[in-house]
């Protein structure tokens, strides 16, 4: 898996909502890139070492580009978003793993910022699929690019569209039900995932957010507890950034 540290190119930036934004990249890591791998993106104040883990939206091999949506969540992503066309921006990546594809009849689901990890694997998925986004309001973005690949049911916090309360709610609402469900999204939304599909008999794939430091695995600042033995680390631990971002549910504990 590459694991390149370049420069690369802002190829179009926009905002979808607001603090939310998307951009377009021209990258080498698009050639290997996978749905629910994310890159590390870094800024340009010397001040802050640390890159920002962002999962990877979209994929373009042909062109050489890739896509992050993002939201605003301090001064690091606060900079990228004044980025513009032609700007360079320094990046390593695709990192961690991606979702397996599998299933008959599956579930798509995201909640706020995981929503957009979900794009890609709903365009390579070969297979039935619903698609289950979760909002805090009527700012619904991505959900007209997410029709484009099949039925797409929304939950919203206060109300203002599709089912009031979060995606399982909606599921419920609308009687669904697939073999397979994908998950990104906080981890309270996950947890009750997990145990809806275990209830169910539905094989779960969750996409953890968590902060991360290296991105690489290599300073433990980002494990989760597992159910098995980590061999690295010998202990009951993954390490998200690397063993992850997906993990099958009844992998990690939540």
């Amino acid at each position: 898996m590459a694991q390149i540290k370049e420069t690369a190119v802002v190829y179009s930036q926009e905002m979808l909502a607001p603090d939310i934004y998307s951009m377009w990249i021209t990258t080498k890591a698009a050639l290997d890139a996978k749905p629910g791998q994310f890159i590390s993106v870094y800024t340009k104040d010397g001040s802050r070492l640390l890159p920002r883990p962002i999962s990877i939206c979209e994929i373009d091999k042909e062109e050489g580009r890739l896509r992050i949506v993002y939201r605003i969540a301090g001064a690091g992503t606060e900079e990228f978003s004044h980025y513009k066309s032609g700007d360079s921006i320094e990046i390593m990546g695709p990192l961690g793993n991606g979702f397996p594809q599998e299933g008959e009849k599956v579930f798509l689901i995201g909640g706020g910022i995981g929503i957009p990890p979900m794009l890609e694997l709903a365009k390579q998925l070969n297979c039935e699929k619903q698609m289950v986004l979760g909002y805090r309001d009527a700012n619904l973005f991505l959900k007209d690019e997410f029709e484009s690949y099949g039925q797409v049911y929304v939950a919203t916090e206060d109300g203002s569209a599709g089912t009031k309360g979060n995606v399982l709610d909606a599921i419920r609402e609308h009687g669904l039900t697939a073999d397979v469900m994908y998950a990104c999204g906080p981890t309270p939304m996950l947890r009750a995932l997990k145990a809806y599909a275990a209830e169910h008999h539905i094989r779960c794939y969750i996409s953890l957010e968590e902060k991360m430091a290296c991105g690489i695995g290599a300073c433990l600042a980002c494990v989760c507890k597992s159910k098995d033995v980590d061999h690295h680390t010998n202990v009951h631990n993954k390490r998200i950034c690397k063993d992850g971002p997906v993990f099958l549910a009844e992998e990690v504990e939540l």
